[in-house]
């Protein structure tokens, strides 16, 4: 069959811890989750979400959306690995691109939860990262976060890409990728069609200080995305495509967000498949918003990710002030 979208991705199991007893500094100029050395530090409780991930998320997201998901990923002959691939098909994904390595660990993160945010300890394993063979080419690829030793595989995802024009590109880009800048990645920058970050990661692979978002999205652009979005936390997120430049505020939580893990990949992931669906590109970024405060008032990046009925029924309640006005 053909894939409307096909994620790309490290696959892990989240652990999120709750801690009682911290403390947020900020100390050195960045905010810091403060607990005291060399001592036990109770917690409130623990909660394990499997299958979970940046390209997963995106991969469930699509499906409760009405797009037929798929994901590309990797993980190890454990009871981790067995688990994750359960869990991902009954989240309705196809598992038919999923590589089991032999002697390999599946991906296991810990998730300090302390209020809203969190601190995630993260250890990717190296897997031998190649695409499947598609019988047929999908119409959209998702590609997000990866584990270091994975350059190669870039380029390879580029090259299917610059060969396979009728499948669009998705970049999402994870701390490693982010890390290695836009001129070590210039060959997916180039056949990418959707680019997704923050504000701050903007900079980091611009490699610059400026703070005007328009500017930003217009230098991403530059190096061939043809639709940028670049998120503000509080402040709401940017679009930029062949309509111009467009800013949407944040939707309002319904209730005190509980877990913000999962948030931007439910707006980028959401955003997609709206676009997938025929929707204009802003228009569909407001659906991908909503779905995002759906989901920081669960634990776990999958567990608040809603359907499109759900999705439109929170936009037909919106506050007059929650659409698109151009950015100057």
């Amino acid at each position: 069959m053909t894939y409307d979208f096909v994620a790309i991705g490290d696959i892990t199991t989240d652990a999120f811890i709750k801690l009682k007893d911290a403390e947020e500094l900020m100390d050195h100029g960045v905010r810091e989750l403060c607990v005291r050395f060399g001592d036990k530090v109770p917690y409130e409780d623990v909660t394990e979400i499997r299958a979970v991930g940046n390209a997963a998320n995106a991969a469930v997201a699509a499906h409760r959306v009405g797009l037929n998901s798929a994901l590309v990923a990797w993980v190890g002959d454990d009871e981790h690995g067995k688990e994750t691939l359960e869990t991902l098909r009954a989240q309705g994904v196809a598992d038919e691109f999923m590589t089991t390595d032999a002697g390999k660990h599946t991906n296991y993160h810990y998730v300090l939860m302390y209020g809203p945010e969190r601190t995630i300890l993260i250890k990717h394993e190296h897997f031998d990262c190649h695409l499947p063979n598609f019988a047929e080419a999908p119409k959209y690829l998702y590609f997000s976060s990866i584990a270091e030793n994975s350059e190669p595989f870039h380029h390879e995802v580029a090259a299917y890409c610059a060969t396979h024009p009728e499948t669009k590109l998705v970049f999402q880009p994870g701390t490693f990728q982010i890390k290695l800048g836009a001129e070590e990645l210039k060959d997916i920058y180039a056949v990418t069609h959707i680019f997704f970050c923050n504000k701050e990661e903007a900079q980091t692979i611009l490699k610059t200080t400026e703070t005007d978002v328009k500017k930003l999205m217009e230098s991403l652009r530059a190096l061939g995305p043809k639709i940028v979005v670049v998120t503000d936390g509080p402040k709401g997120s940017n679009i930029l495509d062949d309509t111009g430049a467009w800013h949407i505020p944040m939707y309002p939580d319904p209730a005190p967000p509980v877990s913000r893990t999962g948030a931007g990949d439910a707006t980028a992931s959401t955003t997609v498949s709206y676009i997938i669906k025929g929707m204009p590109a802003k228009d569909a970024l407001l659906r991908g918003i909503i779905n995002a405060a759906s989901v920081v008032q669960k634990v776990g990046a999958q567990t608040g990710l809603l359907t499109d009925t759900e999705i439109e029924a929170w936009y037909a309640k919106r506050p007059a002030d929650f659409d698109a006005t151009p950015l100057v």
